[in-house]
């Protein structure tokens, strides 16, 4: 067996010392440099907000932007209303999961009809479009008042704006597949149902999963849209928005749309982590160099 002479151990020890300081295989620099930024740009916003509470705005119009020790006293850290928030939340959430599921089971059937005929496709996508379109504000009276004000009522908000991106990721994820492996399961005389489980529903996971964390924040949306017009039921958070808004309480106020803004960030975090277990990384993620 030929041994190592000096120079193999130096070159080795060199590219040790190489792979080591790579920040990409430093665990403790790549977490620094993914959570780093978001942070000192959090910090940027917090003193611009300070700006304008106390250098744009007077003391008497500071109700417009109260400052973020003050949502965060009596938005936050006082409990009455804190609970009253996260009660609305938690009403909007359920909206919204009801209507997100009926979406995507909607939405996947649609587009796997439209992937098998083109006159079915033809036939269909305009009218998705078209229900993409239409302003939602002007036709939540008319839902209203087939469907009345209630829940039922502000689900179909969010079958409605969160339908259109499920249906056009999924028929493109669907009709990506390459055509060589279409040839190739034609010619083992495969149907269309194998071919479906098998080559197009598996080439059009990443697309799907895109749609559903595109309609998953959508459905947030729509369950706080309908929520702040129809307001029977248990109270959301919509309907908290425009409490809060009505009776000038700045502090509450803010404090429940950051916390909107967290659930749609939640919903639409939770939908990655679940394409990531269900399909794992397709591609190497960059880390740019600055």
């Amino acid at each position: 067996m030929k041994q190592l002479t000096q120079t193999d151990v130096a070159a080795a020890e060199s590219t040790a010392a190489v792979v080591t300081s790579d920040p990409s295989k430093n665990p403790v620099r790549r977490w620094t440099r993914q959570i780093l930024p978001p942070i000192l740009l959090g910090l940027f916003f917090i003193a611009l907000w300070y700006l304008i509470s106390y250098v744009v705005l007077d003391e008497q119009r500071r109700f417009l932007l109260r400052p973020p020790h003050a949502v965060w006293l009596v938005g936050f850290a006082n409990w009455a209303n804190f609970s009253e928030i996260l009660g609305g939340l938690w009403s909007s959430t359920i909206v919204a999961m009801i209507g997100l599921t009926v979406a995507i089971t909607i939405g996947l059937i649609l587009a796997t009809l439209m992937s098998q005929s083109k006159l079915i496709e033809r036939a269909i996508f305009p009218y998705a479009v078209t229900l993409q379109a239409v302003p939602i504000l002007a036709i939540v009276p008319l839902i209203g008042f087939w469907f009345g004000f209630g829940i039922s009522a502000r689900v179909i908000v969010c079958i409605i704006i969160a339908l259109f991106p499920i249906i056009v990721n999924t028929l493109f994820g669907l009709l990506s597949a390459p055509r060589g492996l279409h040839d190739l399961l034609t010619l083992q005389r495969v149907n269309r149902l194998t071919r479906l489980r098998k080559l197009m529903f598996p080439a059009a996971l990443p697309a799907i999963f895109a749609g559903l964390r595109i309609s998953a924040g959508l459905s947030v949306i729509g369950a706080i849209v309908g929520d702040f017009f129809f307001g029977r039921g248990d109270p959301g958070i919509g309907q908290l928005l425009q409490r809060y808004a009505n009776r000038l309480m700045g502090e509450q106020l803010l404090a429940a749309i950051i916390m909107s803004s967290l659930l749609g960030v939640v919903v639409f975090q939770l939908f990655g982590w679940i394409q990531t277990k269900a399909i794992g990384k397709w591609h190497e993620e960059r880390e740019a160099e600055f």
